[in-house]
């Protein structure tokens, strides 16, 4: 009987150390597992910072977006604007020129009175010397 006790206490110590080493190789995997999982946790962060990063370079390109869209009404309105102002001048400028023109007729007009004037102003002289 001492016999079978010592052969079935060898077989426990192998069976002992067969799950020694299964228990270590258990744990090695599962350190293996938690450091997949923390780079894969550390990846997620990395992307959440991207994701973060696209929004708000989007939610600014919105932004920059309006403030151009802002400046092209502005600018047309503007353009608008100039274009009224040249066809007042345009207007003003046929106005100054039809003045200019009967200036010049009314000029022309004295000038001819004038001559006539000082014509009759002479012929008046020479009558009064001669009588």
């Amino acid at each position: 009987m001492a016999g079978e006790v010592k052969d079935l206490a060898a077989q426990t110590a192998k069976a002992t150390e067969t799950i020694a080493h299964q228990i270590t190789a258990i744990q090695g995997e599962t350190h293996r597992a938690v450091e997949a999982i923390q780079a894969i946790s550390a990846t997620i962060v990395e992307l959440r910072a991207i994701a973060l990063g696209v929004t708000a370079s989007m939610e600014e390109q919105g932004a920059v977006t309006q403030e151009i869209v802002r400046s092209v009404t502005q600018a047309a309105q503007g353009t608008q604007a100039v274009t009224t102002n040249i066809g007042a001048v345009t207007a003003a400028v046929g106005e100054t020129g039809t003045s200019a023109s009967q200036v010049l007729t009314a000029a022309t007009e004295l000038s001819r009175q004038s001559e006539r004037l000082t014509e009759g102003v002479s012929d008046f002289l020479a009558k009064v010397q001669a009588a």
